[in-house]
C-alpha cells in the first residue's frame, strides 16, 4: 500500500516532517476510539515516501484495535523496511482520556539497523 519515489538529492542529508494530525485508531481494551497527531521525521537516503499511499495507509487504523506502543512500533517498522532511511523518528501524541494523554517517541537509523526500533 506505502509507495515510493527517487530522492532527487541522495547525496545530501536534509530533514523531511511529515505532520498527520487526523491519526485514529480504536482501543482494544474500551472499543472507543483513540485521535492523535503523528509527527515523522526522517533524512532519506534513496527513497522518499509518497503522500497520498501514506495517507491510506494510516487510515487503515481507523477501525483496529491496537495499544498506543504496538501501532507506533509498528509504522516505523513498517516504514523504516520500505524507505531504509538514512534515519527516521515518528512521534505520536495522543489527545487525552480520562485525563491522561500520551506520547510515544521511536527512532530508527542505518547505524542502529538490527530489526527493531531503538
Amino acid at each position: 500500500m506505502l509507495e515510493t519515489f527517487e530522492n532527487s538529492f541522495p547525496n545530501r542529508d536534509y530533514l523531511i516532517e511529515i505532520v498527520c494530525p487526523e491519526f485514529t485508531s480504536v482501543c482494544p481494551k474500551t472499543g472507543q476510539p483513540d485521535f492523535g497527531t503523528l509527527t515523522f521525521q526522517y533524512v532519506p537516503d534513496k527513497l522518499c515516501v509518497e503522500l497520498k499511499s501514506l495517507k491510506m495507509y494510516l487510515q487503515q487504523f481507523r477501525n483496529q484495535g491496537i495499544f498506543y506502543e504496538n501501532v507506533t512500533n509498528r509504522i516505523l517498522d513498517e516504514l523504516a523496511a520500505l524507505l531504509n532511511p538514512r534515519r527516521i523518528k515518528l512521534t505520536a501524541s495522543f489527545t487525552p482520556r480520562g485525563g491522561i494523554s500520551t506520547t510515544v517517541t521511536v527512532e530508527w537509523s542505518q547505524n542502529n539497523q538490527q530489526g527493531k526500533t531503538t
